[in-house]
């Protein structure tokens, strides 16, 4: 295999194993949700938040990224990259090439983002069962 497509697959792998990783943390914490407190609780939630609010711009940025390069690759004809491989237009192809392994490195990011934002849900989730429980308790007595 040439050096980009070594390059590109390893940094893919790594990303693919940062998204595992956030999925893992996930899952744990819901996990442990159940046993701990509503304070423990809204203090991870508010944990959360700030993350994402730190986060927030460059994640509507990769956002605004996929929907372009969804985009672009919507408009490059299937007719052109032929002619390209026939007429061994090397350039537009490395181009293209290019364009898409920053297509998939933007949709990983994209997809951590989206775990980290399935976090703050069901953190937010959890804390209004917890308040409706609560209330519930109370009404009783």
């Amino acid at each position: 295999m040439s050096t980009a497509i070594d390059n590109f697959t390893k940094n893919l792998h790594d990303n693919l194993e940062a998204v595992e990783e956030r999925v893992k943390s996930l899952k744990a914490s819901i996990q442990s949700a159940p046993k701990k407190t509503q304070i423990e609780i809204e203090s991870q939630l508010e944990e959360a938040k700030t993350k994402l609010d730190a986060k927030k711009q460059e994640f509507d940025e990769y956002r605004a990224k996929l929907k372009t390069q969804f985009e672009e690759k919507e408009s490059e004809v299937k007719s052109h990259v032929e002619e390209w491989k026939t007429s061994r237009k090397v350039k537009k192809l490395e181009h293209r090439a290019d364009k898409a392994e920053n297509h998939a490195a933007t949709a990983t990011f994209l997809a951590i983002a989206t775990i980290e934002e399935a976090e703050k849900a069901t953190l937010e989730a959890i804390a209004a069962r917890l308040d409706a429980e609560a209330a519930a308790v109370t009404t009783k007595k």
